[in-house]
């Protein structure tokens, strides 16, 4: 067992939808019982591609003891799970594949406080720097979620968390997933997350990616 991040599933947030599933390349979740649940710790990376599919915010990444990760477990478990396709049990409906209701701007000194592409959503705060860094940016962690990117060091902070305090109250949003660089000023926008949540008297989950200068997520 080792201290590691690895997804978390609130069981009285989800409501058994499967849209986590297609998006967990390791073949992780499963719905069982009609919920969505890890089959193994083994195979759960901890990276939260799943993270932005869940439209009642039931997914988050959390740091607990668990088994690593074994890539050489989730390849024999894809492998068995092809052989014999009815372990799935998720279910595939067209409503996933409705387009999503377009957005923009993007940067957050832009954004209107209101929108209805906020309604539900799962808002990626991400410094500017961090997509150009991070490989597979779209696959990893932007796919189902609304955008809002900002540099800390060069805008100012404070007026960041006043207007996604802002959003927060004026809408319904799901849930927020910071993606920063390891650099010390890029941390910041993890306080206006958090700061613009308990401004806003409401209980949204916020989850960190730290993006290292390799262009690795931590």
């Amino acid at each position: 067992m080792v201290l590691r991040k690895i997804v978390n599933i609130n069981e009285e947030l989800c409501n058994g939808c499967g849209r986590c599933i297609p998006k967990c390349a390791e073949g992780a979740l499963q719905i069982v019982n009609g919920k969505a649940k890890i089959v193994k710790d083994t195979y759960c990376d901890g990276l939260g591609a799943c993270l932005g599919e869940c439209p009642q915010g039931a997914i988050t990444i959390t740091e607990r003891e668990a088994e690593a990760f074994d890539e050489k477990a989730v390849h024999e478990h894809l492998k068995n799970r092809t052989q014999h396709p009815n372990v799935r049990t998720s279910q595939t409906t067209t409503e996933t594949k409705t387009p999503a209701k377009p957005q923009w701007p993007i940067k957050l000194n832009l954004v209107p406080l209101e929108a209805p592409f906020y309604q539900n959503a799962n808002l990626l705060l991400i410094a500017d720097c961090a997509p150009v860094a991070l490989k597979n940016l779209h696959e990893k962690l932007l796919q189902g979620k609304r955008v809002l990117i900002g540099c800390p060091k060069f805008d100012d902070a404070r007026a960041y968390a006043q207007k996604l305090t802002e959003i927060l109250k004026r809408n319904s949003v799901a849930n927020i997933t910071v993606v920063h660089m390891e650099v010390p000023c890029c941390s910041a926008l993890k306080w206006v997350a958090n700061k613009a949540v308990q401004d806003s008297g409401k209980q949204i989950p916020v989850t960190e990616h730290i993006i290292t200068i390799g262009g690795e997520i931590q």
